[in-house]
Formats: C-alpha cells, sequence, structure tokens
C-alpha cells in the first residue's frame, strides 16, 4: 500500500501526487491501480504515462467485486479514522504509517506481510521491525 498527501483533492493533483510517489518504488511491483468512480481520478490516463500504470476502475455501488480492497480500507481506518484532518500528516507521516501497515502480517497472503513477500530480502527488516512488539523466540523464528 502506498499513501499520498494531497494538498486538494483535483484531478491534476491527484494525479501528480500519485506519480511522484509511484515513481519511487519498483515499476514491477505496481502494475495497475483500481479506482472508485470520482472526478479526483479524472486525470487518470497522465498517472499512467507518467508511471505505466494502468488504472482500472471499480464498479460504481458493487464493494464485493474488490473485498480485498475493502478489507484494506477497513484496516487501514484503525490507522485513519473516518473525518480525522489529515492536514496534519506530512508525506514522510503517510510513508511510515505505510511501512507498518505493509509489515502487518495478513491471513490473506498466508501469515506473510506484504513487505516480506513484496520488497526484496534486503529492503525490509521484518524482524528488526517488530523486535520492540514480538518475542521472536517464543515464535520460534
Amino acid at each position: 500500500m502506498t499513501l499520498v498527501k494531497l494538498e486538494n483533492g483535483k484531478a491534476e493533483t491527484a494525479a501528480e501526487g500519485f506519480a511522484q510517489v509511484l515513481n519511487r518504488s519498483d515499476a514491477e511491483m505496481c502494475r495497475s491501480m483500481i479506482y472508485e468512480q470520482g472526478r479526483d481520478i479524472a486525470r487518470h490516463q497522465d498517472l499512467s504515462e507518467k508511471t505505466g500504470i494502468k488504472v482500472c476502475f471499480a464498479h460504481p455501488h458493487s464493494p464485493w467485486k474488490r473485498g480485498i480492497n475493502e478489507k484494506i480500507n477497513g484496516l487501514l481506518r484503525q490507522y485513519l479514522p473516518k473525518r480525522e484532518d489529515l492536514s496534519g500528516y506530512s508525506q514522510d507521516d503517510l510513508d511510515d504509517l505505510a511501512a507498518n501497515f505493509n509489515a502487518r502480517p495478513r491471513k490473506s497472503l498466508g501469515w506473510k506481510a506484504p513487505s516480506e513477500l513484496f520488497l526484496p530480502r534486503e529492503a525490509f527488516d521484518f524482524k528488526k521491525h517488530w523486535s520492540a512488539t514480538i518475542n521472536f523466540v517464543a515464535l520460534g523464528a
């Protein structure tokens, strides 16, 4: 998951902000994005040109067709509750939040974290990240 700080909800701002953050990642890691219908992604062609990422659109009023996306949104609400003022978060804050979120093991991934599966082995030290929270000796790791 990647989070992007946007100054406003304009389509140009969304396309530029997503392009800037997504271009920091390996292109093979993100081949497509699924977006809900909304005016903030009206410039999706610009985003695709700048990143090479295909933008797909979810069917309106059909959340069951994008269950994983809905699950991630629900998990994200534990960190960013609805109606919370997000203006106090910097891009670095959002990057840290995304790193923590991506280090969280998921049942759908066989109890592995996205960062374990999708980042190069040397890019993320799972044990170091969670050492303050988890006793790895007890887990047999």
